[in-house]
C-alpha cells in the first residue's frame, strides 16, 4: 500500500511539473531562467539525499554479501554469470541502436542547423581527457575515502569485492564482529532509504518543471524524427528484455514489475538511475531475491549493465555522422560499437556520462564532436527513457541470476 501511495504521489508530481513548466514557458517568458534554476533545486535536494547513502550502502551490502557467500567458487560463479549477462545485454543494445539509426536515418536531410555549438564546448573539453590511462584511473581507486567521497561506484565495488573476499578468508568467529557491524550499517541505511523516498515526488516535480519551462513543448516537434526513432528503439529494447525476463522468471515477471514500478518512475522523472539504487536493493529483496545475490549483482550492474545508455550511444554517434553527411561503412560502425562497449564501462556514476562517451567516440572516428550540441536540447527527454531502461535491465539481471543460483543451491 505504501508503495502505491508513493507511486500515485510521483504521478501527480509529474503532471503538476509538466503543467507548471508549460505555464512558465508560455505565459511568463521573462521568469523562465530564474524559475528553472530555483525549482530544479527540489530535484537537486532529492538526488543529493540519495547520493549521500549510495557509498555506505554499496560498501556494506557488497562486503556482507561476499563474506556470507563464504565460498569463493560461488563468488566466481555469480560474478561470471553476471558479466556474461552484462556483456551480451550490452552488445544487443548497441547493435539495436546501430540497426535502428541506419533504418530510420533521422540525421539525413535534417533541417536542424548548427548555428551555436557553445553549449557543447564543456562536454567536448571533458571528453578530451578520456583515454585508456583515464579509464584505468577511473576504475581502480587510489584511496577508498576518495572513492566514497566522490561516489565512484565502480571504485567502491572493486574495493568492496577485495575486502569481502579477504574477510571471507577468515574463520567465522574472527569475521563475525566486522560482519555484524556492516550488516547493521546496511540495515540502518536501508531504513534511511524509506524516509528519503518520500522526498522523491518533490524531486520529480522540480526536475520535470525545470526541463519543460526551459525547452517548452516545441522541442518535441523540432526533433520529432530523432525522438520518434529513439523511442521505437527503447520500446524494442523493452520487448527484448521483458521477453528474456518472462522466459526465465515466468509469471513472476509481473510481480517483479509491480515491485519496481516506483523506482522505474523515479528514474524516468529524475533522469537518474543512481537515484533509485537504494530503493532497488529494498524492492528486489522484497521480491524474494537473496540479499547476498542482490548486494553482489546490483552494484556490478550499475557499473557494467546500462542497456538504455548503450543503445543511445550508437544511436547518437551515428546520428551526428548522418547530420554531417559522413557515410560510415559497416566495418567502421562495428568498430565503433566495440569501442563504445569498452569505453562505456568505466563511466558509471559520471553525470551525463553517455554524452561524454559519445563525444569522445565521435572524435576518434573523425565525426565533429561539436555535433553533440544538436542533441543537447532534447537529451533530457532521451535521458529519462535510458535511465528507466537501465533500471529495468538491472532488476531483470539480478532476479535472473538469483533464480539460477537458487536452483543450484536446491
Amino acid at each position: 500500500m505504501k508503495n502505491n501511495k508513493l507511486f500515485i504521489l510521483i504521478i501527480v508530481s509529474l503532471v503538476i511539473g509538466v503543467a507548471l513548466g508549460g505555464i512558465v514557458h508560455y505565459q511568463f517568458p521573462d521568469a523562465i531562467e530564474s524559475f528553472s534554476k530555483n525549482i530544479k533545486l527540489l530535484g537537486t535536494i532529492f538526488i543529493r539525499l540519495v547520493q549521500m547513502i549510495i557509498a555506505p550502502l554499496v560498501f556494506s551490502t557488497l562486503v556482507v554479501g561476499i563474506a556470507k557467500m563464504g565460498d569463493m567458487k560461488m563468488v566466481g560463479r555469480v560474478g561470471g554469470k553476471a558479466m556474461a549477462w552484462f556483456i551480451s545485454a550490452s552488445l544487443i543494445s548497441l547493435l539495436l541502436g546501430m540497426v535502428l539509426v541506419n533504418f530510420f536515418a533521422p540525421g539525413k536531410g535534417t533541417t536542424i542547423k548548427l548555428d551555436d555549438t557553445s553549449s557543447a564546448s564543456e562536454l567536448v573539453e571533458n571528453s578530451k581527457g578520456f583515454s585508456l590511462e583515464e579509464f584505468v584511473k577511473h576504475v581502480i581507486p587510489k584511496s577508498l575515502f576518495e572513492a566514497l567521497a566522490t561516489n565512484e561506484i565502480l571504485q567502491i565495488v572493486i574495493f568492496s569485492i577485495l575486502f569481502g573476499v579477504a574477510l571471507a578468508a577468515f574463520s567465522k568467529k574472527e569475521a563475525k564482529p566486522v560482519l555484524k557491524l556492516l550488516d547493521t550499517v546496511s540495515h540502518v541505511v536501508l531504513k534511511m532509504v524509506t524516509y528519503i523516498m518520500w522526498t522523491a515526488p518533490l524531486g520529480v516535480l522540480g526536475a520535470v518543471a525545470s526541463a519543460i519551462a526551459k525547452h517548452g513543448f516545441e522541442v518535441f516537434t523540432l526533433y520529432a524524427k530523432y525522438l520518434g526513432a529513439f523511442f521505437v528503439g527503447i520500446l524494442a529494447l523493452w520487448v527484448i528484455l521483458l521477453t528474456v525476463g518472462y522466459l526465465i522468471l515466468g509469471k513472476r515477471l509481473l510481480v517483479l514489475l509491480e515491485r519496481i514500478k516506483s523506482p522505474l518512475l523515479i528514474a524516468f522523472s529524475t533522469t537518474s538511475s543512481e537515484a533509485v539504487f537504494p530503493k532497488m536493493v529494498e524492492e528486489l529483496e522484497r521480491f524474494g531475491c537473496q540479499p547476498k545475490i542482490v548486494s553482489f549483482t546490483l552494484p556490478l550492474g550499475y557499473s557494467f549493465n546500462l542497456d538504455g545508455s548503450m543503445m543511445y550511444m550508437t544511436f547518437a554517434s551515428i546520428f551526428i555522422a548522418q547530420v554531417y553527411g559522413i557515410d560510415m561503412s559497416l566495418g567502421e560502425q562495428l568498430t565503433m560499437l566495440l569501442v563504445l562497449m569498452l569505453t562505456s564501462k568505466g563511466v558509471a556514476g559520471v553525470p551525463r556520462a553517455s554524452l561524454i562517451v559519445v563525444v569522445a567516440t565521435c572524435a576518434m572516428f573523425g565525426i565533429p564532436p561539436e555535433g553533440i550540441a544538436l542533441i543537447l536540447p532534447i537529451d533530457h527527454f532521451c535521458d529519462m527513457a535510458r535511465s528507466m531502461t537501465n533500471v529495468l535491465g538491472n532488476a531483470l539481471s539480478t532476479a535472473a541470476i538469483d533464480k539460477w543460483e537458487t536452483k543450484i543451491e536446491e
